[in-house]
């Protein structure tokens, strides 16, 4: 039998007043406490661009990644030190990039020795050429401004991306060294998707302010978590690595990252600049992503080496 039309009614009403009792029950997103502050749709197509490149650097071999990471150095150099002739610092541009070439490739045949040869030449020739800049007869202005800001690009960039580069020449018998690409690449993933999702949905503790007052505690924390996790994950499956070693690498990796990005943020607020170029759509210049990645490519390639020592096969 079915019921009247107003018991039906009154049933109906029971269950909607029955609801309301549990509000709780009720889910609701949460709702993110920063705007994003840049346009994602550019920024993943750009994202998926530049991680193309990486994957098919893996899939050609190892030989691939230095001329890929070459290609990199070259244009962040060229970007950065655009901005600073642009702000009235004299650099001489070309002739930085090419000694920077020089460090990066030194380092391709040996390895650690020739970056460290390669270095000690580029400042020496720097320093001895910003004296005569003019000439012998005409004084150098600026000399030990614009040759500190030199040698500080030459480390920024070729020194710390050499690291990255040499990353491809760890040497682990049975391991090729497109894992040892794959595992870098993957935990700095996980530390920008981290930092960058923690800080939308809960950043609002800034970490310095007066340097970089979007960068929160709760991001550098998101960070913190994907990045041990991945790095815990890439060790195991990928190195086959001791456990720690992930949980190491994770916080040595976010660490460095975290004070790349602070380290670029005070070479921009200081430029009085936004970006480093519009090179990238939706991420600003490659130094904007680079600026993390380069000096978190030095613990790496130390704790990499060390993983790999500790591999049991």
């Amino acid at each position: 039998m079915q019921p009247h039309r107003n018991e039906q009614s009154d049933l109906d009403n029971r269950r909607v007043a029955e609801r309301s009792r549990w509000p709780s029950l009720r889910l609701k997103a949460p709702t993110p406490k920063n705007n994003a502050g840049r346009d994602l749709t550019a920024a993943i197509t750009t994202a998926v661009v530049l991680g193309s490149l990486v994957i098919g650097a893996l899939l050609v071999g190892p030989l691939a990644w230095y001329p890929l990471v070459a290609v990199a150095v070259a244009l962040a150099m060229w970007e950065v030190l655009t901005r600073l002739r642009e702000a009235g610092y004299q650099q001489p541009r070309t002739l930085l990039v090419i000694l920077g070439q020089i460090m990066l490739w030194a380092s391709a045949t040996y390895e650690t020795a020739g970056l460290v040869t390669g270095f000690a030449f580029t400042v020496l020739f720097l320093m001895f050429y910003r004296l005569f800049p003019n000439g012998r007869h005409t004084k150098p202005e600026n000399y030990l401004r614009d040759t500190g800001v030199g040698i500080f690009v030459l480390v920024w960039i070729p020194l710390f991306g050499s690291f990255a580069a040499m990353i491809s020449l760890i040497d682990e018998g049975a391991l090729p060294a497109s894992r040892f690409i794959a595992a870098f690449m993957l935990c700095v993933v996980a530390n920008d998707v981290g930092g960058y999702a923690a800080g939308v949905m809960f950043g609002s503790h800034p970490m310095a302010p007066a340097i970089s007052p979007n960068k929160s505690w709760e991001g550098f924390a998101g960070s913190v978590v994907f990045g041990v996790l991945t790095g815990i994950a890439v060790v195991h499956f990928l190195i086959q690595g001791p456990w720690w070693m992930g949980v190491v690498w994770g916080v040595a990796l976010v660490l460095c990252a975290t004070m790349g990005d602070l380290v670029e943020s005070q070479f921009k607020r200081e430029l009085g600049i936004k970006d480093m170029s519009n090179l990238l759509p939706g991420h600003g210049g490659l130094m904007d992503r680079l600026d993390g990645m380069l000096p978190a490519a030095s613990a790496t390639y130390m704790l990499l080496n060390a993983a790999a020592i500790m591999n049991p096969l």
